[in-house]
């Protein structure tokens, strides 16, 4: 694609990198093809190459945003599904983030979708906040018909029917190994999980342990920076980042770690691109270097290899992937590997590169495209007739476990309770 932005342009990092991106873009519409909204919406401007025109326009002409593209590019998923079909490598990923991030600075939303943005952004990366937002949801759910804006009623239906109490292993502190020592790990407890569901952090803590890793939750870890990330946010999201960066790197030089492991996979491809993140920054060097320690759980497990995995009941497994694992990470094999190593006879819906419509907070902003997205998804896994739903992210786990009628559980539960922890409790 030809660009023609100014030399004074090209000297601001963002937009010579986003210069790089538009010009590797070839218009073969291979991207059409894998795209969820385009797909739903049949617009050419909801696809990833009517984005990038969008974004084109609005960047070399220092254009002030208007309302349609600001529409179409709040419909992107970020789901990453056209970076994995894309022939020609064209980073999307960090394009969409720059036009987010252009929009946010220059663009007066309406009154209603700043409050709604602000909102979110001040209780979903806090758990002690998000807690009481969802007990609160919880006791407005019976006045669900008197409230007239979608997105308010997405937001009730997001509390689960029970609402865990803190975990106490959420706070700063080193668990052993059991047995001999093997790799010393940092746990990214997350933000949103450690309110929704409290059992994820509690199996990958005991499976990590009993596979001889020493398991420490840093102080001050805490939200990684996506929520407000997606939002183009940049000064909340990187301020999120750094102190996790400050707060990894001081293990780092104090015992060390092997890896920085991550059990939300939507929080797994923000950690791994923090390099990217602050590049221009002092912190670049520690960045790059906790992006370099950031593993998904299942890459460390794979690592490891699964011990004694016989206690497990041999159920039929649903599996769904994560876009932010199969597409933001390129991890697809690895955790169907582990769950077939496990005992489990492992199924995978039609379709399986396309969005569940969870996506971080996509479902509370776009909940009508959302719906259509969790519809087809859970169509599709409901078509397998499995016993159980497997999946890496507390996103998709809520998004699919409100419309289907079986258990959605994360897979290292499910990895947990096979290599000798307790059955996951929605089994």
């Amino acid at each position: 694609m030809q660009t023609n932005f100014t030399a004074q342009q090209l000297a601001d990092p963002a937009t010579a990198r986003s210069n790089e991106i538009l010009r590797s873009c070839v218009h073969c519409g291979f991207c059409t093809a894998t795209c969820p909204t385009y797909q739903v919406l049949g617009d050419e401007l909801d696809s990833p190459r009517g984005r990038i025109y969008l974004i084109k326009d609005m960047l070399e002409n220092n254009r002030t945003p208007d309302a349609k593209t600001v529409q179409h590019i709040d419909r992107c998923l970020s789901c990453l599904s056209c970076m994995t079909t894309c022939p020609s490598g064209v980073d999307y990923m960090h394009l969409i983030d720059h036009a987010r991030e252009y929009i946010q600075d220059n663009y007066h939303r309406p009154w209603h979708d700043r409050a709604l943005r602000w909102l979110l952004a001040a209780i979903l990366p806090y758990p002690g906040r998000f807690r009481l937002a969802l007990l609160g949801a919880k006791i407005a759910r019976p006045f669900r018909g008197m409230i007239p804006d979608a997105r308010l009623r997405a937001m009730l239906d997001m509390a689960p029917a029970e609402i865990p109490p803190p975990s106490l292993n959420d706070k700063p502190q080193v668990f052993p190994a059991e047995g001999p020592r093997i790799k010393r790990v940092a746990l990214l407890t997350g933000c949103a999980q450690r309110a929704l569901n409290t059992d994820i952090n509690d199996a990958t803590i005991r499976l990590l342990r009993r596979h001889g890793c020493e398991v420490v939750i840093p102080k001050g870890i805490g939200c990684c920076g996506a929520l407000t990330h997606h939002m183009g946010k940049t000064a909340e999201s990187h301020a999120s980042a750094a102190a996790n960066i400050r707060a990894l790197m001081a293990e780092v030089a104090g015992d060390g770690l092997d890896a920085v492991v991550i059990n939300t996979s939507g929080c797994g491809t923000t950690v791994k691109d923090y390099g990217h993140m602050f590049a221009d920054s002092p912190l670049a060097g520690d960045a790059a270097q906790i992006a370099d320690l950031a593993r998904d759980v299942t890459e460390v497990m794979s690592d490891l290899g699964l011990k004694d995995a016989t206690h497990a009941t041999p159920l039929r497994i649903g599996y769904h992937a994560a876009c932010s694992l199969q597409h933001g990470q390129q991890i697809k094999a690895t955790p169907k590997e582990l769950l077939a190593e496990a005992g489990f006879t492992v199924l995978e819906p039609k379709d399986s590169h396309l969005c569940c419509g969870s996506a971080g907070t996509y479902n509370l902003m776009q909940p009508a495209i959302s719906a259509q997205l969790k519809s087809r998804k859970v169509a599709t896994l409901e078509a397998l007739q499995p016993q159980v739903i497997s999946a890496g992210n507390i996103g998709c786990m809520m998004q699919i476990g409100s419309e289907i009628g079986v258990p959605v559980v994360h897979t290292v539960e499910l990895l947990d309770w096979a290599t000798g922890g307790p059955k996951p409790r929605s089994c």
